[in-house]
C-alpha cells in the first residue's frame, strides 16, 4: 500500500484548506483512506484528483457537475453532451481572454494620446464580447 498523506500535507501540496478537503470528502469528491491519529489521511493520487477538481471549478463547473464527471461511465451520453457544451463555453472564454490579453498587450506599449482613442485599441476592445 502507498504511503498515506496526512490532511495537512495534502492541504499544503494542493493549496486548499483542510476544511475544503473535508467539505470535498462530504460531497463525495475525494475519500480519506485512513487516519493518522485523529487526522484524515489520503492516498497520493488524491492530489491529482484535487488538481482536476480545482481546474474544473476554475473553468466554471459546479461541484455537482464535477461529481457527475468523476462518476461518469463511457455509456453516459447525457453527461458527454453536457461536457461537449462546457467545452464550447470554455473555448469561447479562452477566445475572449485571448482578445483581452492582446488588447492589454497593445495598451502597454501604445503611444497614442489618449490611449482610449487609439484605433487599434478600440478595435480590440470592441471584439471582446461581454462576459
Amino acid at each position: 500500500m502507498d504511503t498515506l498523506l496526512d490532511i495537512g500535507e495534502v492541504a499544503k501540496r494542493s493549496g486548499l484548506a483542510a476544511s475544503a478537503l473535508r467539505f470535498y470528502e462530504r460531497k463525495g469528491l475525494i475519500q480519506a483512506d485512513g487516519r493518522n491519529g485523529l487526522r484524515r489521511a489520503y492516498r497520493p493520487e488524491t492530489l491529482e484528483r484535487l488538481a482536476l477538481i480545482t481546474c474544473a471549478r476554475d473553468a466554471g463547473f459546479t461541484l455537482s457537475e464535477i461529481a457527475a464527471f468523476l462518476r461518469a461511465r463511457p455509456s453516459d451520453t447525457r453527461l458527454r453532451e453536457h461536457l461537449a457544451a462546457k467545452e464550447r463555453e470554455v473555448d469561447a472564454r479562452v477566445a475572449q481572454l485571448t482578445r483581452l490579453r492582446d488588447s492589454l498587450r497593445h495598451a502597454a506599449v501604445c503611444e497614442h494620446d489618449p490611449l482610449v482613442e487609439c484605433p487599434e485599441f478600440k478595435r480590440a476592445v470592441r471584439s471582446v464580447p461581454e462576459g
